[in-house]
């Protein structure tokens, strides 16, 4: 996922209240990670960078969490990580940068809630991309 477009990243729960502790994103891989790194000690143990360099991938957690996200929020973590695969990481970090940017305010649109934390636009989640 990108960390950029994730409710824990912008510093805030679920429920919208704010988070003690604002994500610093997943490849730091400490405790304020989020939950796929739990699950797996290849990433954990930074054996690996990406679910797809695993001779699992993708696993069954990944593929749980995938359909979740798919039904949700309209986004494949599967579908992410194939695209890194195959086109890289600068490439899908600008073709995210543009799905998820504000028509606003230039500014990110968030993956969870369809909000823009910049300006406060509310978008659908379906309309993303």
């Amino acid at each position: 996922m990108n960390c950029r477009i994730c409710i824990g990243y912008f510093g805030y729960s679920m429920s919208g209240d704010k988070r003690k502790m604002r994500c610093i994103g997943c490849k730091p891989r400490d405790k304020s990670c989020a939950f796929l790194k739990k699950f797996c000690k290849k990433l954990s143990k930074k054996e690996i960078n990406y679910c797809f360099e695993c001779l699992d991938f993708p696993c069954k957690h990944l593929e749980k969490i995938d359909k979740g996200y798919r039904q949700r929020y309209n986004m494949s973590m599967i579908e992410n990580l194939e695209y890194i695969r195959e086109k890289g990481i600068d490439k899908f970090l600008k073709k995210q940068e543009k799905k998820y940017q504000c028509l606003k305010c230039g500014g990110v649109i968030c993956v969870h809630n369809g909000k823009c934390y910049s300006c406060g636009k509310q978008i659908k989640i379906n309309e993303i991309g």
